[in-house]
């Protein structure tokens, strides 16, 4: 070291600079686009690239999906029912030269995006359409963003509501609403019941006035059931044709 000169050790350091900065790593979900003398030329990487230190800028770009969550939004439905709702917004950078060049962050950008949107959408459906065709809503929410975001190089995969807070007064006329249609359910159901034992009862009767002997079978039968259940007091229902011989002999 004491042959070298001063000059040329100046050199050897300012050389060393130069090559550490020359030099950049970018990892296999990174992207670098680089900028030379403020023109745009490209993305590069991943592994080892080489930029010009002082004339070339590097922004690193990450190809990760990105979960956003959209915060609570208060909106009024279409038939005029308050509620806050929020989600989340799961997108990747398909284009880095796009997402950088046509936006200037394209992170703020989604994310103001998709809360603009969410108020959009749920305040054009209904509250029984929110809470029961949610995979609707969340469908038609990740098309439009999506639709918005492609010139920013952005691909919206998916977005999923997350939680639909309802007033308390509305809870309750939901429950009152669910238990009468649980009511009319079951009474509709009773009523379909009745009609078919009734159906199935004018066609016993039909049969049993074809053939009068079931009728007697059938007496004896409910006898037979009766006896079984070791009642104390049997009522015996009689036909009226075994009283119609008494009565006319009692008339002669």
């Amino acid at each position: 070291m004491a042959g070298i000169s001063p000059a040329l050790l100046f050199l050897i350091i300012f050389f060393l600079i130069i090559a550490t900065t020359a030099v950049k790593i970018l990892r296999e979900y990174e992207r670098g686009v680089i900028f030379r003398l403020g023109r745009l030329i490209g993305a590069k990487g991943p592994g080892l690239i080489f930029i010009i230190p002082g004339v070339d800028k590097l922004l690193r770009i990450s190809l990760r999906t990105v979960a956003l969550e959209i915060s609570p939004q208060d909106v009024i439905t279409r038939d005029n029912i308050s509620i806050t709702v929020n989600a989340v917004v799961y997108f990747r950078v398909i284009d880095p030269n796009r997402a950088v060049v046509e936006i200037e962050n394209y992170l703020y950008g989604t994310s103001q995006l998709a809360q603009t949107t969410l108020r959009s959408v749920i305040g054009q459906s209904q509250l029984d359409e929110l809470l029961s065709e949610r995979d609707k809503i969340n469908n038609k929410l990740q098309e439009i963003i999506d639709k918005h975001t492609d010139p920013w190089g952005i691909k919206v995969s998916l977005v999923e509501t997350k939680q639909v807070d309802i007033p308390t007064e509305m809870q309750r006329a939901i429950a009152r609403q669910a238990e009468a249609e649980r009511e009319r359910r079951a009474k509709v159901i009773h009523a379909d019941g009745e009609a078919l034992a009734a159906e199935k009862l004018a066609e016993a009767a039909k049969i049993m006035s074809a053939y009068p002997a079931t009728i007697h079978l059938r007496f004896l039968q409910t006898l037979t059931k009766v006896s079984s259940e070791k009642n104390s007091t049997m009522i015996l229902p009689l036909p009226i044709d075994l009283l119609t011989a008494f009565l006319q002999k009692k008339e002669e």
